[in-house]
This record gives C-alpha cells, sequence and structure tokens, in this order.
C-alpha cells in the first residue's frame, strides 16, 4: 500500500501527505510542547532547556502547517488514542491555525473537560496576540466561566491588559477566573485596583487569596499580604514557593532574615527556610548553603537555593548526583539507599573554590 494518502474531502488543494511523516509530526508536536510545560512548571524552569525544546516545536509545527488541513486525521487520531495535555495543545493550536471555527468549539469543550485547561491554555499562548485576538475579545466577557477563564489566561499568557474589564474579572463569580485575573493585575502593575486586590485577601477560595497577596506584593503593599503568604509558604502545598518567593519579596530585608533564621529553628520548617536563603540574592551564603547540602533533610533546598543564585553551576555536570557513593553513607541511610538528585557537597566546595567564591 503506498504511504501517500490524498485527502481531497479535507484538503481542496489535493497536496499529497506522506502518512507516516504526518504522523510522526503529530507525535513529536505533542510530545515536546507537554514537555515543554512540565519543564516550565518547575520552580525553576532551565530557560536553556526549554529554549532547545522550543525550536524542535516549531519545527514540527511547521511540518503540519505544510500539511494544511490534511493533518486533522492525524491529529484527531493522536487525542482519541491519548488524550493528555500535549494533544490538547496540538488539536487547539492547529484549530486556530486553520481558522476552524467548528474545531476551536471543539477544543474548548475538551479544555473544559480536561483536569485544568493546560493545553488549551497554551495553545492560546504560543500563537500571536493579533491572531487569538478576536476569540480572546469574545471570550473575556462570555457567560461562559470558562471561556472567561481561558480569555484571562490568555491576556495573563501574552501580558495584555483588558483594560476596564480587568476590574470585573477580578471580581469574577469564578474561582479559576478570579485568580488569574489577580495574577495578571499584579503581573501588569495595576496600582488602579489595589482596594479591589485587597478585598480578595479575605476571598473564600484559596488561589485568590494567595494570588491577591501576591499581586499586593507586586504593586508594593506587601504590608497587606506578608501574613497572608507566609501562611501558604509554611504550609507547604503546591504553591508553597510562590508564596515564599512572594513573601521574600513583600518585607524588608531585615525582617525577611529575621523570619527565615525562626523557621531554621524547627525541622519542619528548616528546608523552607534553606530554600528561601537562595531567594535573597546574597551570594555570600554559599559557605554556609554548602553546610546545609551535606545534612539529608536539608540537601534538596539546599541545591535548589545554590542554583539560583549561581545559574551557571548548572552547567556543571559534576556538581549533583543520585550516587550514594559520592553524596555519602549519611544520604544512603536517610533515603533508604536510593537518594534523589542531590548537590554533592564537596564538589560545590572544588567549584566554588576553582572560582574564588569562598573568600
Amino acid at each position: 500500500m503506498s504511504k501517500t494518502m490524498w485527502r481531497a474531502d479535507l484538503n481542496p488543494t489535493l497536496r499529497p501527505v506522506v502518512s507516516d511523516v504526518v504522523r510522526q509530526h503529530v507525535e513529536q508536536a505533542a510530545f515536546l510542547w507537554a514537555q515543554r510545560d512540565t519543564l516550565m512548571m518547575a520552580e525553576l524552569p532551565d530557560l536553556k532547556a526549554v529554549a532547545g525544546v522550543d525550536k524542535r516545536l516549531e519545527a514540527n509545527l511547521d511540518a503540519l502547517r505544510i500539511a494544511g488541513s490534511a493533518g486533522w486525521p492525524f491529529i484527531l487520531a493522536a487525542y482519541e488514542d491519548f488524550p493528555q495535555k500535549g494533544e490538547l495543545f496540538l488539536f487547539t493550536w492547529f484549530a486556530i491555525e486553520q481558522a476552524d471555527r467548528k474545531r476551536i468549539a471543539e477544543a474548548v469543550e475538551l479544555g473544559r473537560q480536561s483536569e485544568n485547561g493546560r493545553g488549551v491554555v497554551g495553545a492560546l499562548i504560543w500563537h500571536k496576540p493579533q491572531t487569538i485576538g478576536p476569540l480572546v475579545r469574545d471570550w473575556i466577557g462570555a457567560q461562559d466561566a470558562f471561556q472567561r477563564f481561558l480569555g484571562a489566561s490568555a491576556c495573563m499568557g501574552h501580558k495584555v491588559d483588558p483594560k476596564q474589564m480587568l476590574a470585573r474579572l477580578v471580581c469574577d463569580p469564578d474561582t479559576r477566573v478570579r485568580a488569574v485575573a489577580l495574577r495578571l493585575a499584579g503581573t501588569l502593575r495595576r496600582t488602579d485596583l489595589v482596594a479591589e486586590i485587597a478585598a480578595c485577601l479575605d476571598d473564600i477560595d484559596e488561589p485568590p487569596r494567595l494570588w491577591a497577596c501576591w499581586a499586593l506584593a507586586e504593586l508594593g503593599s506587601g504590608d497587606l499580604a506578608t501574613a497572608g503568604l507566609r501562611k501558604v509558604a509554611v504550609a507547604g502545598g503546591p504553591e508553597a514557593m510562590i508564596a515564599l518567593r512572594a513573601a521574600i519579596k513583600a518585607a524588608p530585608d531585615k525582617d525577611v532574615r529575621a523570619w527565615l533564621v525562626e523557621l531554621l529553628k524547627s525541622p519542619e520548617t528548616a528546608p523552607l527556610a534553606v530554600r528561601g536563603s537562595g531567594m535573597l540574592g546574597d551570594r555570600g551564603l554559599l559557605h554556609w548553603l554548602i553546610r546545609q547540602m551535606r545534612v539529608p533533610a536539608l540537601a534538596a533546598p539546599a541545591g535548589a537555593a545554590f542554583l539560583e543564585l549561581f545559574t551557571e553551576a548548572r552547567e556543571d555536570g559534576r556538581l549533583f548526583s543520585i550516587e550514594s557513593s559520592l553524596l555519602g553513607q549519611a544520604f544512603a541511610d536517610h533515603f533508604d539507599g536510593d537518594p534523589p538528585f542531590l548537590p554533592v557537597a564537596d564538589n560545590v566546595k572544588d567549584w566554588a573554590k576553582e572560582r574564588n567564591l569562598l573568600d
């Protein structure tokens, strides 16, 4: 059987499509965007790695642009076989690329049924603002909460100010919409909305409360937000690092350091304090961080703090390991012989000495 498939019903130009090649581009594009999304969710994303993924992803998307509407059967089959975020991204991206209103509506419904709609939001962010502008303008004031969420998320992804609409979104009845709108207000430095944002500190749902605190910290009203941010950070939930970073930004340096010292006194909160030290921007803490790397319970946050202060260290493959023989017996015992990827304190010390960082 020929590998060439003609799809005259989907492609009026009768462009020949090599099925195996198009299928491979579909699979690669979905995989690469999912990989990119996962990388970007890291507390400290490796932007160099992300840039490499982006180049490969765009190459595969270009191939699908060339295939045109004949790519649809492969995209639909991929989503049917594996309805995950990468496949949803590709479905949505292609629907927008093709300006196919019917497929765009289907993508919205698929996003609504997914856990968080990340694939749909990712596709909106990948396209240029002028391409998605008509969709966003329709959605952002829609009666449907999920469409408003998509519209607000697109604005957030492209850092576009919806002007007077943002005040309405900050007070939206939908939790997800409020959370995104509050984050957008802080990102855009909308100081005219401080009163509306402050009112959200008493929101019945935690995500809007967190993002209200975060936005106030961004807007220079950290005195209103510090207590809430510290509470979320210490609670240790999925947004703890966001809250920790904002809490450190919200208060004077002297107060922040005093708070971190208090956290260090408890085994439960000491890892948070060690991680927070890297957010201070003080490279003079390196010697202290190396000491924390020798403590199994504190090594991971010490390593993350180190990489934040010395981003160039990512390039040296000697500095982190999963090998107990390199980390030491205390790590083997603490992690039952299976330690995670952790800094090797001696190697980090040698690296720092080579660069005269431990004077």
